[in-house]
Parts: C-alpha cells; sequence; structure tokens
C-alpha cells in the first residue's frame, strides 16, 4: 500500500505555508512557503494613498489565494509524490481575522465600488481601532444578568468579531449594509476549496461569543448594542456551526484541477492556528499548558470543566478538543516586541560585529544577554507594546522599561524584554491556578521555542515549570494536517478522530527546559515587583500611558 498523506494549509499574519505529512507516521516529508505581497497593511491602502488611522491592521485576501494555489502545488511538486496519494487537507488562520462578503463569496474590497473604503478589507486579528466599540460592548453586557462575559474573562477584547463588526457599523454603515456575511479567514478559505459555506466553532467560540448549549447572543442584546444590529445574527452570521473536525466537503472541480489534485480530498472544517497546535504537540489531556510562541504568545489549556479566569480570552466546550473545555490566554505582542527592538534601537556596530561573527541580530544578542545573572542587569520591563491581551485586555496599554542609565547597553534591554515577556505569562499562569485549573507542565512551540534558547531557559526560571518543546517546527501546520487526516477518515487511510492522530502523528523533542532552583528564587523576587507595576499602570490607579497614547493620537 502506497503511503497517505495530508496537507496542512497554515495562514499566518505575515505568509501562509503547507506541509506535507505522512498519515500513517506523522513524518513530514516537505513544506513551501510564501509571502504575502501586501503583508499586513497598516499605513496604506495597497496602490492607493489612502492612508490608515492608529491600531488598524488589515490584510488582502487576494494574497491568501496566491499563497493557496502556490505553496500546494509546489510542495507535491518538490517531494515527488503521487497527487492521487493525498487524502485531507486542513486549514488553520489567525484569527480574529474577518472580511466581509456577498453571498456568492467575493471580498467587497474586490469590488470596484467599495475598494477604496479600508472597511471593504479583511480586519487582521492584531487590528486595534474598534476599543471604543468593545468598551461600549462590555459595558452593556456587563449589566446583562447571567451574560456571556465570563466565558470571556470579564471583557470582550477589541480583536474579536463582534467589536470589529461595530466599528464598520459606526464609521462606515455603507459596507455594513451591502455585506451579505462577515467571515472568518479560515472559513472563506474552505469556501474557496470546497464551494461549501461553513462557520467552525472554534472561532465562533472564541472571537464571536457563541457556545455549543446556547448559540449566540439573543437578538435583544445586539439592538442594546444598536438598533441597527436587529436581527444581525440571522442577517450577517447565519446560525449554522460546524464542529471542529468535521469534513468541511471535497474540493471542487476547478480547484481540485488547479491544486493538481484529485476531487476526492476531504477538506476539514478550518480551525485557528493556535487552537490547532495542541494535539500536536501530544497535548490530550488536562493541566498542561500550550504555548504558541511567535510574533505574540497564545496559551492554551484543557479541562473537565467550565470555569471562570479572570482576563482569559475564553473557554469554549469542544473548542479545542472534543469533550474537553478548551481555553485561551494570550500575550498582544512577544517576538513582535524583539523585532521592534532590532529594527530601532540596536546601533550599527552590533550589526557588523554579528556579520563578521556570520551570525544574526537575534542570535548575537542572545550570546550576549546570556552572559548575565538574574537581576544582573538592573532593568524591569512592562511587556505592553502591542497592548495587553489577558488579563488586563486593555489594547491602550503601552510599553515601559524602568531602571535604565547611561551605562545601559543594548544586551541588557533586550534581557529585560525577554524577562518581561516571561513575567507575563506567569501573571497568565497564576490567573488559571486562582480559578482553580492547575498547571503542572509547560509545552512550547513555534519561532522562539526553536530559535531561542535563552527565551526558553528564562521562561522556565521564571514560572519555576519544565518547557517540553515540539519536535516539529511547523506545529501548527501539523495540526491542520492532523484534522485534514480526520475529516479523511480512517475508511480513506486517515483517523476517526484527533485522539488517535495525535497519537500516531504527534512528537516532542528529548530536549526539555528545567528550571534553576536559584534563578529562580531571583526571578520569583523580580516578579513581585512586576506585578506592582502591572497593577499599578494596567489597573486604573495611574492611567499616565493612556493620557499620552491619546495625545499622540490627537496630534
Amino acid at each position: 500500500m502506497p503511503p497517505k498523506y495530508a496537507i496542512g494549509i497554515d495562514f499566518g499574519t505575515e505568509s501562509g505555508r503547507a506541509l506535507l505529512v505522512d498519515v500513517t507516521s506523522g513524518r513530514e516529508i516537505g513544506s513551501s512557503v510564501m509571502q504575502y505581497k501586501d503583508g499586513v497593511i497598516d499605513e496604506r491602502l495597497p496602490n492607493t494613498n489612502i492612508k490608515l488611522e492608529p491600531d488598524w491592521a488589515l490584510q488582502n485576501p487576494n494574497d491568501w489565494l496566491e499563497v493557496l494555489f502556490y505553496v500546494i502545488p509546489n510542495v507535491i511538486k518538490e517531494n515527488n509524490i503521487n497527487p492521487d496519494d493525498v487524502i485531507g487537507i486542513g486549514v488553520d488562520f489567525t484569527s480574529c481575522t474577518i472580511l466581509p462578503i456577498k453571498k456568492n463569496g467575493t471580498p467587497l474590497c474586490n469590488i470596484d465600488k467599495f475598494k477604496n473604503n479600508p472597511h471593504s478589507w479583511p480586519k487582521l486579528w492584531k487590528h486595534h481601532a474598534a476599543q471604543s466599540e468593545a468598551n461600549k460592548l462590555n459595558k452593556i453586557a456587563s449589566e446583562i444578568p447571567n451574560s456571556f462575559l465570563p466565558r470571556y474573562g470579564g471583557k470582550i477584547s477589541s480583536e474579536w468579531l463582534v467589536p470589529k463588526v461595530m466599528q464598520i457599523l459606526d464609521e462606515s454603515p455603507e459596507i455594513y449594509e451591502n455585506t451579505d456575511l462577515f467571515i472568518e479567514g479560515g472559513d472563506w478559505i474552505v469556501l474557496q476549496l470546497t464551494g461549501n459555506f461553513t462557520r467552525n466553532s472554534c472561532a465562533a467560540g472564541y472571537k464571536a461569543l457563541w457556545d455549543k448549549k446556547t448559540g449566540f447572543p439573543d437578538n435583544n442584546f445586539f439592538k442594546l448594542l444598536d438598533s441597527r444590529l436587529d436581527n444581525f445574527v440571522e442577517k450577517k452570521l447565519t446560525n449554522k456551526v460546524n464542529s471542529i473536525g468535521e469534513r468541511a466537503g471535497f474540493l471542487k472541480k476547478e480547484v481540485a484541477l488547479k491544486l493538481g489534485l484529485s476531487e476526492k480530498v476531504a477538506v476539514a472544517v478550518a480551525n485557528v492556528d493556535a487552537h490547532v497546535a495542541v494535539p500536536a504537540m501530544t497535548v490530550v489531556e488536562p493541566a498542561k499548558m500550550v504555548m504558541i510562541m511567535g510574533t505574540s504568545i497564545c496559551h492554551m489549556v484543557l479541562g473537565n470543566e467550565m470555569k471562570i479566569v479572570e482576563g482569559m480570552c475564553g473557554v469554549v466546550e469542544d473548542g479545542i478538543l472534543p469533550g474537553l473545555f478548551g481555553y485561551e490566554a494570550g500575550q498582544s505582542a512577544v517576538g513582535d516586541i524583539f523585532a521592534w527592538f532590532v529594527d530601532n534601537c540596536v546601533p550599527y556596530s552590533y550589526y557588523s560585529e554579528a556579520r563578521d561573527k556570520n551570525i544574526d541580530i537575534h542570535s548575537f544578542l542572545e550570546n550576549k544577554a546570556n552572559k548575565y545573572a538574574p537581576g544582573e542587569i538592573g532593568l524591569l520591563a512592562l511587556d505592553w507594546l502591542n497592548g495587553n491581551r489577558s488579563i488586563l485586555v486593555d489594547v491602550d496599554l503601552t510599553g515601559m522599561i524602568l531602571g535604565l542609565s547611561l551605562s545601559t547597553k543594548p544586551e541588557e534591554i533586550y534581557r529585560a524584554l525577554i524577562e518581561s515577556t516571561a513575567f507575563g505569562t506567569n501573571i497568565i499562569i497564576q490567573a488559571f491556578e486562582k480559578a482553580g485549573i492547575e498547571i503542572k507542565e509547560l509545552y512550547a512551540c513555534g519561532g522562539l521555542a526553536e530559535k531561542n534558547k535563552l527565551l526558553m531557559q528564562i521562561y522556565s526560571d521564571v514560572t519555576g515549570r519544565e518547557i517540553k518543546v515540539s519536535a516539529s517546527n511547523q506545529t501548527v501546520a501539523l495540526g491542520s494536517a492532523m484534522w485534514g487526516a480526520v475529516a479523511a477518515g480512517k475508511e480513506n487511510g486517515g483517523y476517526d478522530s484527533i485522539f488517535e492522530a495525535a497519537n500516531k502523528m504527534a512528537k516532542l523533542k528529548d530536549e526539555t527546559f528545567k528550571p534553576d532552583s536559584k534563578n529562580h528564587k531571583t526571578y520569583s523576587v523580580l516578579f513581585r515587583e512586576y506585578e506592582k507595576l502591572y497593577n499599578y499602570f494596567g489597573k486604573g490607579e495611574n492611567n499616565v500611558m493612556k493620557i499620552i497614547k491619546q495625545m499622540r493620537v490627537l496630534k
């Protein structure tokens, strides 16, 4: 019998990739990656002089299709496999990334009449310009008995679907009125592949206020938000939600031809990028936190029952794996912070020396920062350069570095920034444990986990927990391939459950990061000081960050 393959398609913030996986062994045969031509659109609309306001972040759906129709044929061609042996495709997407479309699936930004209106374009997860709408939503929801707010840690983020739709309604009612459906990026890709409209339960649950038992909030709530949102769910979302693990359909004939695949290839209902990583790291039970570490960090935890965690992004029944409650928390910026630092704050001499040593600037700074012991740099930072997702849920907070002097070196700041993100993760762990959800072990995947051993050791030392690392350097795409294998089913060479797929296809590295007791003791002292700053600037005692940010926006 020839081997059977599944393909995981991972749509990230800057690029998309396809990972080809042997379904039986989990062996990764090959991958193909392509950058989005327009990347993150946060300054001007493509090919125009239309300037975007602060906190906007858009994408071009045509970039997604270009990636899709390049990476799949390319990964098959480069690895010389028989296309007929591909049995399933899984799709994950950064979320909440929503786009307004017509009933035939056409994005409004592809219609001449609307293309110069920024609200017709997909709003990426990191679009934070709907904070005032989120504030309004949270205020109204907090006054409703037995509302959904506790399921989201007490606040809905401006990153989620409803605040983004409210912003469109407030600022561009024409786009709202001409939108037939607001759809997640992942669901739109599945629509392109199969011709079938599906709304995946993962994104609906975590990002769109949906609940397995009660569905979306009732219409009275939406009318309280705005009378123009009357019948919002029926008109703009639809009540039908598809469970993760379901088969959305098979490849359309014209799409199969373009991809070079069979029309018999099963396509899974779309999923959210961070969530598919959990089973791909062998995690299928409670008391284990999975950290997907990249431009931001998503913290994923499984539980046997629903509990309320302060500042969590959400808890959804069957949200990550069937039969379990899936918890999500996160940090809005981590890798982005280090990228900002090297792009703006590192002197030319450091780049020159790194070039002489034939290493990249991050590795160069890591080596220099590794020479310091915890506490030795005399710096303490707040990691809010892109706001705070968990547990404060406030995009108007900003970053801070305390302890700078004329003798402070770049590598010291670099280390302080790493430590601040580790402290931020520790805050999240504490919030889970205060809610009665035990976190015994940490699991990590993503670019940071792969590339920066100093960062991983600091996280272990700060949290006092061992960290296990994914064997795959493309864990998210692997997770999508696993769901693709489940969509195909055992009768076609795949699996009948994600638990079976995880048992066969997921693997961890032998190397782990274990906490140093001496370092943990020192970091515990620093963490208490971090907490003081966290509460002082983050919980309303001193709103200087918001005041100066507002002054900048007004100017």
